[in-house]
């Protein structure tokens, strides 16, 4: 990738390549697509068309845009505690990426301070197996603590949890605090977790103090969600197609003129931050 940048989808079988999945995307892979085992024959059909559709959506990423090897920096990255600005105007920001996002959040998530006054929750399209593998890698990486989140975590400020790959990630209020609640159901949508069940129980619970964004990645994931969090009066950022490996959950919601605001990759800290 450093002396010949070319777009790369992955392979893998189940999880014991877990290890080397993370360090290719690591490299810079776009994306990946996880084999099923020999017997599970009925699988190859689905496995056909995410491939096709993830190479297709590769083909047509701009060389410059490519991942850079950002994860390969293994040193936690060192920043000034900042106090927050404006506080109590937000009290949760929910994260849906995709194709692209282990780089991308590699790259975001290092930039914010440890003492964030608020949580972060993060639904990221990854097949079981690796979604606890990548949290423990980012949380290496960063200030912040970051966690695959588990049934009945309390979501607390500093902590950015990550919904495991297979369940969706809600929240559910418990007399004065907020807890991680994760479940199967619903069946009917198109990626588990689902950004759009995310950011819809954000907003029920949480009210207009939701700042939602949605980051590169295929698809529409997130424009239904994006609309409940603004019906509640929260806001969205989204962000800008200069930065994105595939520019398809931003561009449905900035189209549907549902995003307030949208930002280059280099500059989405320094947005949050400003809006704490």
């Amino acid at each position: 990738m450093e002396r010949r940048p070319i777009p790369v989808i992955i392979v893998s079988i189940a999880s014991e390549a877990g290890e080397m999945v993370i360090a290719a995307l690591n490299a810079g892979a776009v994306d990946f697509v996880q084999k099923p085992t020999a017997l599970a024959t009925e699988k190859m059909y689905e496995l056909a068309e995410e491939l096709i559709d993830k190479v297709k959506a590769a083909a047509k990423v701009p060389l410059n845009r490519l991942p850079v090897p950002t994860l390969l920096k293994s040193t936690p990255a060192v920043l000034p505690v900042q106090p927050a600005l404006h506080p109590g105007v937000i009290d949760l920001i929910t994260i849906g990426i995709s194709t692209g996002g282990p780089q991308a959040l590699a790259f975001l998530i290092p930039q914010l301070p440890s003492n964030l006054s608020v949580p972060i929750a993060i639904v990221l399209h990854m097949p079981i197996g690796y979604t606890k593998m990548y949290a423990e890698r980012l949380d290496q990486l960063s200030a912040l603590k970051v966690v695959e989140a588990m049934d009945g975590d309390l979501i607390c400020p500093g902590v950015v949890f990550i919904a495991p790959a297979g369940r969706h990630l809600t929240f559910k209020r418990q007399g004065d605090n907020v807890v991680a609640a994760l479940a199967a159901q619903p069946f009917d949508m198109p990626h588990r977790p689902s950004v759009d069940v995310m950011f819809q129980s954000a907003a029920e619970v949480y009210g207009n103090r939701v700042l939602g964004i949605v980051m590169t990645g295929m698809g529409a994931d997130g424009k239904q969600g994006s609309a409940w969090i603004k019906s509640h009066g929260g806001s969205i950022f989204t962000e800008a197609e200069e930065t994105c490996i595939v520019y398809g959950m931003p561009r449905s919601v900035v189209e549907s003129g549902l995003s307030d605001r949208s930002y280059p990759l280099n500059s989405m800290a320094q947005a949050i931050l400003d809006v704490l």
